[in-house]
């Protein structure tokens, strides 16, 4: 599995975001499509720009001017995640809630479902947020997230 950076643009083609992409596929076994659509996808779940402005975004693989190899964009929080960044996030969230409650033993699987309720409630109004706080569909956007989260 190899990770190349692929730049998420807008229509002006002014890079919005570098993400590292690494696929499950052995290396040299991807293409290039293949790590752009996965960037195109993570662009999507980071809300780097509305909903209606997602059609508009192109990816291209990073071209390096030498040095380390590192995301580089706006300050946005770490909202762009792939299963394992969402793993990592829960993990770190669940640790933190055991170590409140004290270390209780043997209730690993209750506080990972409790860090993850609360992670997609955040996700969730942070895009109702986003979009202008519509009155009377928070719930909507709750089974958006719930029913991304799903797939």
């Amino acid at each position: 599995m190899t990770e190349r950076l692929v730049d998420v643009r807008d229509s002006s083609g002014t890079v919005l975001h570098t993400y590292p992409i690494t696929l499950g596929e052995p290396a040299g076994v991807a293409n290039d499509a293949a790590y752009e659509a996965k960037a195109l996808e993570a662009a999507a779940h980071s809300h780097l720009v509305p909903d209606a402005e997602l059609g508009n975004l192109t990816a291209r693989m990073h071209v390096s001017r030498g040095g380390q190899m590192a995301p580089y964009g706006d300050d946005r929080p770490g909202r762009s995640e792939t299963k394992a960044d969402l793993e990592q996030t829960v993990r770190e969230r669940a640790y933190f809630l055991w170590q409140q409650d004290g270390c209780p033993e043997g209730r690993a699987a209750e506080y990972w479902h409790r860090a993850l309720d609360q992670h997609l409630r955040e996700r969730a109004y942070a895009l109702w947020d986003q979009e202008g706080r519509p009155e009377g569909r928070a719930d909507e956007y709750w089974r958006r997230i719930c029913d991304f989260e799903a797939r």
